[in-house]
């Protein structure tokens, strides 16, 4: 690659390194290295290009935007940063490339941890879920566990792999084979598997990746692709959508990639939930007055894998102020006090999605007043299920909803 572009000089380098350290390295990137006035990277980094560094040794500061802020600091003059395996791969350079033009920067990747285990393993990647939970909640890789997946988990220290087995045995994957794959590439390279039930390993190395063959128990905590989840895997007291109306309020508000959902009187929040699990690209904000169903939100959150739903606790309307504008709302609750629809349709986006679902006549009211006023589409959903009648059975209504679909132009 040549060392200008047609936009000028590409000053930032960013190199991945591996455990092999400098004999994992091609000529090229032993050559930036070696001279390189300012090499950035962490402590470990350094530490494995110790004997090609011959500039300033800079390790990541804390907060890290402070080393981001002395990386542009240097725009124009050559910069090297080391980064682990790929720096676009839950690394880095996705950091960087919000503040540097790509045409800045040259990058020379190195294999990541993810394709190193594949290669251990056997495993095909386009066939296998890679998910970091460095830095991050253990709880997202609860999607992903369905019988048969295979998973690769990069985990934040030695205490990810224990931590992984006892959230597999409590949500029913005990059978789980699950195997720790530690320092790969390098000297201490290490690779051990057991059950999850029967995980005992110690002395594990902070550098670690986890390879999950995910086997089910009867009772296995396992969530479906389909909108709609079981009522009965939401913790609620009663204020949810139920699992057919939230299939097709889901539908009506049409989720997109990227997109962000205000959840207006959340409840369970069920339905901000389940927005956020039909693609990770997804947002939502669940907006709830009471402290004790915004607390329950937050667990239902966890448990769900959707841990960065976030938490409005107030009421609509002065909840919303100075929120982030929305590309669709979800009104299930509170939609009748005075001033939540019009902030809502003013805060929406032009092309967004409000979807409005009324079990009480005043709500319905207000719904048809909308509808006359704005057009849109009305709905009205009824369910019945099979209930005592005497001795035998009969059809037993639950409330009608009633449900406004509009589009903002």
């Amino acid at each position: 690659m040549s060392d200008t572009s047609p936009s000028g000089p590409r000053w930032l380098t960013l190199i991945g390194i591996g455990e092999d350290g400098p004999d994992g390295l091609g000529a090229e990137a032993r050559r930036l290295i070696a001279a390189a006035p300012a090499v950035f990277g962490g402590a470990r980094h350094l530490e494995l290009a110790d004997t090609l560094i011959t500039g300033e040794r800079l390790a990541w500061q804390s907060p890290f935007e402070k080393s981001v802020e002395a990386i542009v600091a240097r725009r124009g003059t050559p910069v090297v940063v080391l980064a682990s395996g790929d720096p676009f791969l839950y690394g880095v350079g996705a950091t960087l490339s919000r503040r540097i033009a790509a045409h800045e920067m040259r990058t020379i990747p190195a294999p990541s941890a993810f394709s190193l285990a594949a290669a251990r393993l056997g495993w095909p990647l386009q066939e296998t879920a890679c998910i970091s939970l460095h830095g991050r909640p253990l709880d997202l890789i609860r999607p992903h566990l369905h019988a048969g997946r295979h998973i690769l988990a990069l985990t934040s220290d030695e205490t990810g792999p224990q931590a992984l087995a006892d959230l597999l045995v409590a949500n029913g994957f005990a059978e789980t084979r699950l195997t720790v794959l530690e320092a790969l590439g390098g000297g201490r390279e290490r690779v051990r598997s057991t059950t999850a039930a029967r995980f005992d390993f110690d002395a594990i190395d902070p550098l670690n990746v986890c390879a999950l063959e995910v086997v089910a128990g009867r009772a296995a905590r396992a969530l479906p692709y389909a909108p709609g989840l079981d009522d009965a895997l939401f913790e609620h007291d009663g204020q949810i959508t139920k699992r057919e109306v939230r299939a097709m309020t889901l539908s009506a508000l049409s989720p997109r990639h990227g997109e962000l959902l205000w959840d207006i009187g959340a409840g369970s929040g069920s339905v901000g939930i389940e927005w956020m699990l039909a693609d990770p690209s997804l947002r939502a904000i669940a907006i709830e007055q009471a402290p004790e169903r915004a607390a329950r939100i937050a667990r239902n959150a966890a448990a769900f894998g959707v841990p960065d739903l976030a938490l409005v606790e107030g009421t609509a309307p002065a909840a919303l102020a100075g929120l982030p504008a929305p590309d669709a709302i979800f009104i299930g609750g509170g939609g009748s006090e005075a001033g939540v629809m019009q902030a809502a349709t003013a805060a929406l986006k032009r092309g967004g999605r409000l979807v409005a679902n009324a079990v009480t006549l005043e709500m319905e009211a207000l719904l048809l007043a909308e509808y006359a006023a704005r057009g849109g589409l009305l709905t009205k959903i009824e369910i019945a299920r099979p209930a005592p009648v005497g001795g035998m059975s009969g059809w037993r209504p639950a409330m009608p909803v009633t449900q406004w679909r509009w589009i903002k132009e």
